[in-house]
């Protein structure tokens, strides 16, 4: 090879040390992305002279299993970008106020020298004032400012809202905790100290699938993508995977080169269906039909041409199909579904405790059985019978549920079934229903089985009369193949086809069949309908509960591990409560007007029972109920100021916690008193003060954003709906004219100057991901990940922690002068899941109209009486309080002075003004940031910690290092 010259010149060859520069580095550092991804992945971050240069994926996470690909790498093309946001031209880089505030606020700082709280309520009390700087809202304007200016004008803010309206004026929000527990935490914490508000986020996305809790009783539980590679039939329906799920994707793809059938519904050829075996270009939002036509081939082949044993066995043993369903009687002489039989209703069983809650199965042997694991069961004094054992609870004895009431039937009735194909509720389909004839204490009533009223529904054919379809080619029939050809536009033999290959599958595997699911599907009206369509096909094929099988819905990260540790310090409940929680939609929905330019929602929306007391009327109405009733919490509370509700208890002889709730129950029903929702635009149920941190609460989360515009900020905005709900609103107030702008402050912590940013008063530098210590963890994965600070803060940036940590000193140094001594609040919070009170309405009955008796935690939210302290609230803010230790949780952290690195438990040593731990020894605020406050209590959380080990040097320090350890003894430390 003589043409080959060797170049012997090393002048000509120097630009490669630009390259070699451009990759070097002096250290890496162990971190992530604290954003809404649902990735959580672990990142090496490489920093030179200081700056962060570049990043790349973590490769050393544990093996659990060798039976399944590595989890590793875990990242994208976002994530490996992100090193450029920390140095961005739109970088929030210093404090800055909005100049047409900051003009006002000198000016009236002069005219009320040394009294910033009087400075500030002449401002917001003036309309031409609070109109002159909430016009100039997201118009530029913005003016650098010290942080000590920035802290004086929120605390004055904060005080004179507490002291004018009450805390519960004062809101909080930030999306998931999960994405950064201790970001999140920070202004939590700090919100709910004062007695203010901490929005929700999951639902106001449309993230949560209601159809989770609706069907078991639970956020959303699924399975993490490790367990796609289980599966031997995955269906993949609204979610693009292997655009949004770019970590996991590859357990999919793998699942597939294993033996797995993936089939894609989309109505685009998108990146995940390239991959697939099969894409099924479906209608946008039309997936309910298609799964709907499912059902119906897999019961017909698999429930009543023939019966599976695996099927049978499944949802006998884990469904509702084998309980009795009472028959309610029309006036023309045919029946509709009822309620579910209860104890309660049959003399022999009337006395049981919690007989409302617990329901029948007819035995094998024709006798009524009331089996374990219903709710009654999970409340009742008696523990150890809310589970799935198909046993009496009274003898013991094993139950054989029936579900076909074919031997069993007196009678096939015929049962009225709504047909809601057109769009209307006028249609019913007339069909046979087996039955039997039950004496209960108000007479004889005819029931069957759910799994009875389901093959009805589904028009599943039986030699049984009734209005059957002829065949799978029956269009007009719905739920057929045919029928849901109209709808998806896929034709009928694909639909059968696949629905016999997911039984096929199903029944060979055992319930290896799985659906992915997301936001392509969740964020179309009635998505939980679609949902439940896409859930009744995993159950008839046994597939939910299985590895590889079940409804695996992704949007958003809201898995967080530690939670049960976690959520005392980030709701401060760990010196007291209840913490103020409220739904965001309801929060935005009333308070900012949307609910005005509704009519009826019977006009969109057709039901089959008119006079039910949910089927008619204006949403608004139904959210007043709701509030009433204990369902859904109410922010702001009430009608009045929260301490000038406990004073009017006490001048009226109130003495004791008690006799203050008593009174307050008298006042709300003899409405003297209502809640906020009852009268949202009377301005003194207006929300005033609005903290925003990690997220974009003014714009991409702000469903309705023309409404924020104009009814929270004042400003100019595109809204041209007309107000029509006048006329249709009965419970809540109208007021024909309302004031716009009830937002006081508008606060944002932020690095970047984004549309929350734009429209804020004030925006405050936050540390970026890279600039902080933090925790985050998925539902993707079995990790928790933590941020570590690869560089200081840049500019004036601080983290979350500190900047509220800040505002708590601030705020409790006004509050020594405008609220030195204790007040009382009463918080009502609603009656919650997995407590008892959530058996405690078998029926609707509503105390404002005397159907009942107004009783707090029972048939009305809870009351709880509170004594705030503002000139503790920073000493609480950095301090454990004392219920941590009365409540029993340890709290334990790596010590910084232990050369061995071992586990302590923190104790307090000595009084101090917090009442709680040490501020020193408080793991969010020490050196040592691994500390396990968060973490280590629970004792569900012990899940392995992703760690480099190429950096093993501890936060803080130079000389120590973290001892190397296996994934077992990983899964057992702290954080």
């Amino acid at each position: 090879m003589t043409w080959i010259q060797d170049l012997f010149d090393p002048e000509r060859r120097t630009w490669e040390d630009f390259y070699r520069n451009r990759w070097s580095s002096d250290r890496i550092v162990r971190s992530t992305h604290g954003v809404n991804c649902t990735g959580s992945c672990s990142w090496n971050i490489h920093v030179k002279n200081g700056i962060v240069t570049w990043e790349m994926q973590a490769l050393d996470y544990p093996v659990f299993d060798r039976k399944i690909p590595p989890y590793e790498p875990r990242g994208c093309q976002r994530g490996i970008s992100y090193s450029w946001y920390v140095y961005s031209p739109l970088r929030v880089k210093y404090p800055y106020g909005r100049g047409a505030l900051l003009d006002l606020w000198r000016a009236a700082k002069k005219a009320y020298p040394g009294d910033p709280v009087a400075a500030w309520k002449s401002i917001v009390s003036d309309p031409e004032k609070r109109r002159m700087y909430q016009s100039a809202r997201g118009k530029g304007g913005f003016r650098r400012i010290t942080w000590d200016d920035a802290n004086e004008m929120l605390a004055a803010a904060n005080i004179g809202t507490i002291q004018e309206y009450g805390p519960d004026r004062i809101a909080g929000f930030s999306p998931i905790p999960a994405m950064s527990m201790v970001s999140y935490a920070a202004g939590a914490r700090f919100v709910q100290l004062l007695g203010g508000i901490s929005l929700s986020f999951y639902d106001w996305y449309c993230d949560l699938p209601p159809a989770s809790p609706e069907v078991w009783g639970e956020q959303t539980d699924v399975a993490e993508s490790a367990d796609w590679y289980h599966s031997d039939f995955v269906a993949v329906v609204g979610s693009n995977v292997l655009m949004t799920r770019t970590p996991d994707a590859h357990f999919l793809v793998e699942a597939r080169h294993r033996g797995a059938k993936v089939v894609v519904f989309a109505p685009d050829f998108n990146q995940t269906a390239k991959v697939a075996d099969e894409w099924v270009p479906i209608h946008q939002g039309q997936d309910g039909a298609f799964w709907m036509a499912v059902g119906h081939v897999m019961l017909q082949e698999a429930y009543v041409d023939r019966q599976v044993p695996y099927f049978v066995d499944y949802v006998k043993t884990f469904t509702d199909a084998p309980f009795l369903v009472t028959l309610k009687p029309n006036a023309d002489g045919t029946l509709t579904a009822g309620s579910l039989l209860r104890a309660s209703e049959v003399a022999e069983t009337a006395n049981v405790e919690n007989a409302e809650w617990k329901t029948f199965v007819l035995d094998a042997s024709g006798v009524l059985k009331l089996p374990t694991g219903t709710v009654g069961h999970r409340w009742q004094k008696k523990k150890g019978e809310w589970n799935l054992d198909l046993r009496d609870p009274g003898t013991g004895d094993a139950i054989d549920p029936v579900l076909f009431l074919s031997e069993h039937a007196e009678k096939i009735v015929e049962v009225s079934f709504a047909d809601f194909s057109d769009a209307t509720n006028e249609k019913r389909l007339l069909r046979g229903v087996p039955a039997k004839r039950v004496e209960t204490k108000n007479g004889p009533v005819w029931v069957t089985t759910g799994l009875e009223l389901l093959l009805s529904q589904y028009g599943v054919r039986r030699s049984i009369p009734g209005n059957w379809p002829s065949g799978y080619e029956d269009g007009d029939s719905p739920y057929t193949p045919a029928w849901q050809e109209r709808f998806t536009g896929v034709k009928s033999e694909v639909v059968v086809r696949f629905a016999r290959e997911w039984l096929r599958t199903a029944e060979k595997s055992k319930g290896r069949c799985s659906v992915i699911i997301g936001a392509g599907v969740n964020h179309w009206y009635h998505n939980n309908l679609i949902y439940r369509a896409v859930i009744v096909p995993l159950m008839l094929g046994g597939c939910v509960g299985k590895n590889g099988g079940g409804l695996n819905h992704y949007v958003g990260q809201e898995k967080l591990a530690p939670q049960a540790s976690w959520a005392p310090v980030a709701f401060a409940t760990d010196w007291g409560g209840p913490p103020r929680l409220m739904n965001s939609p309801s929060f935005h929905y009333v308070n900012s007007d949307q609910w005005r330019y509704d009519a009826s929602f019977s006009e969109m929306c057709p039901v089959t029972n008119e006079g039910h007391v949910l089927a008619s009327g204006h949403t608004i109405d139904k959210q007043a109920l709701a509030v009433r009733l204990g369902w859904l919490p109410c922010q702001p509370q009430f009608t009045q100021h929260n301490f000038e509700v406990v004073r009017d208890a006490e001048k009226a002889g109130a003495k004791t916690d008690a006799e203050i709730v008593a009174h307050v129950v008298k006042r709300l029903k003899d409405k003297s008193l209502l809640f906020a929702m009852e009268d949202p635009d009377d301005p003194k149920c207006f929300p005033r003060v609005f903290y925003i941190w990690r997220g974009n609460a003014l714009l991409s989360s702000a469903k309705g954003h023309e409404y924020f515009l104009k009814h929270y900020l004042g400003t100019h905005s595109n809204a041209i709906a007309e107000e029509r709900a006048g006329t249709d609103v009965h419970d809540v107030k109208w007021h024909e004219k309302v004031d716009t702008g009830k937002m006081d402050l508008v606060v944002d912590l932020n690095f970047r100057m984004d549309s929350s940013a734009l429209y804020s008063d004030i925006v405050l530098p936050a540390a970026t991901y890279y600039e902080k210590n933090d925790l985050n963890s998925t539902d993707m994965h079995a990790f928790i990940h933590p941020l570590q600070a690869a560089v200081p803060p840049c500019w004036e940036s601080k983290n979350d922690w500190e900047i509220f940590k800040g505002l708590a000193y601030a705020t409790q140094e006004l509050a020594k002068r405008y609220l030195p001594d204790p007040v009382k609040d009463v918080v009502a919070t609603p009656l919650l899941h997995d407590t008892p009170a959530e058996i405690a309405q078998p029926s609707i009955r509503d105390w404002r109209k005397g159907e009942c008796e107004a009783i707090p935690g029972k048939t009305m939210p809870n009351l709880s009486v509170v004594v705030r302290d503002y000139t503790r609230v920073h000493d609480k803010f950095i301090s454990l309080g004392r219920v941590f230790r009365d409540a029993g949780w340890a709290c334990t952290a790596r010590s910084t002075r232990s050369p061995t690195c071992t586990t302590r438990t923190w104790r307090t040593t000595r009084p101090r003004p917090g009442a709680g731990r040490p501020t020193r020894r408080c793991p969010w605020t020490a050196t040592c940031a691994r500390s396990s406050c968060t973490s280590r209590p629970k004792p569900t959380a012990n899940w392995p910690i992703a760690r480099s080990r190429r950096n093993r040097t501890r936060p803080g320090s130079t000389t120590r290092t973290w001892p190397r350890r296996t994934a077992t003894s990983a899964s057992r430390s702290t954080t």
